[in-house]
């Protein structure tokens, strides 16, 4: 579990999300803000998060919605700007997620210098953006190709706004990611952003791969912090960390540090 502190600079790590604005080529991109308009934006996230005490950040492009399975040139060259752009304020560790494409999330993160990338890599699923069938063993071979075998990826294994289709339990589905495709982490969603994790299924993931960080990647809050980081190694925040706890909101720096306060209590 040195990884962790490696990666992200602390025991059970709490990444903030920054969610991008819509960008270019999706259709609530605000053409008349333009990218300065993303970037400020971002810009006013990453400071409310890293004064807030956060211990890591990444980008998502939650807002452009709806999503693709396959990264639209423009949308993907934008996200690359604006991470260039902001990079240079950053204080802390960083990652990528170019949602719904693990090949495009991978070539982000080798672009960007990211330290992390979290998508969906494997598994076949019937989801709101049609039938989903991401390609693992192409994004992990790029991370290699890219000269980045530091770069973690961050498996996500319960899809959301989707079902998997077939059989398997979380806990195969954590212990194949491992074993059969390499993943540096596990994580277990709710069915969809903001939404809560089961814990018993992350507990369930947890079990079947001891060795392996697994965290909660949705909906984890200030009252369930505490049970949460009782059975994972971290957690990814976004919607809690928002004014009024709204997905698309802007972070709320208050929020941001009374959580961390108490993670670090915890801790």
């Amino acid at each position: 579990m040195s990884m962790l502190k490696d990666t992200f600079g602390a025991s059970k790590p709490i990444i903030g999300m920054i969610h991008l604005g819509a960008l270019p080529g999706s259709p609530l991109y605000d053409k008349n803000g333009g990218m300065a308009k993303v970037i400020d934006e971002a810009a006013g996230d990453i400071e409310a998060l890293q004064n807030g005490g956060i211990d890591a950040v990444m980008f998502g492009n939650e807002n452009d919605r709806p999503y693709l399975l396959e990264a639209s040139p423009v949308t993907l060259a934008a996200f690359a700007f604006a991470v260039g752009q902001l990079k240079a304020m950053l204080r802390l560790p960083f990652g990528v997620n170019y949602l719904w494409d693990p090949v495009a999330t991978v070539s982000l993160a080798i672009a960007s210098g990211a330290r992390f990338a979290r998508e969906i890599f494997t598994g076949v699923y019937e989801s709101d953006m049609g039938l989903w069938a991401p390609d693992a063993a192409k994004a992990v071979r790029l991370r290699t190709d890219g000269g980045r075998t530091d770069l973690k990826l961050l498996f996500n294994i319960n899809a959301e706004f989707a079902s998997p289709l077939g059989g398997r339990s979380i806990a195969q589905r954590a212990r194949n990611a491992v074993f059969s495709s390499l993943a540096d982490a596990v994580l277990v969603s709710g069915p969809m952003t903001g939404e809560a994790v089961d814990t018993a299924r992350l507990k369930e993931a947890k079990d079947a791969v001891p060795e392996t960080p697994v965290f909660a990647n949705t909906g984890v809050t200030f009252d369930s912090v505490a049970a949460i980081l009782d059975i994972a190694d971290g957690a990814i925040v976004g919607t809690h960390f928002k004014v009024d706890g709204r997905t698309f909101n802007r972070v709320d720096a208050e929020r941001v540090t009374r959580f961390m306060d108490k993670v670090r209590a915890l801790r």
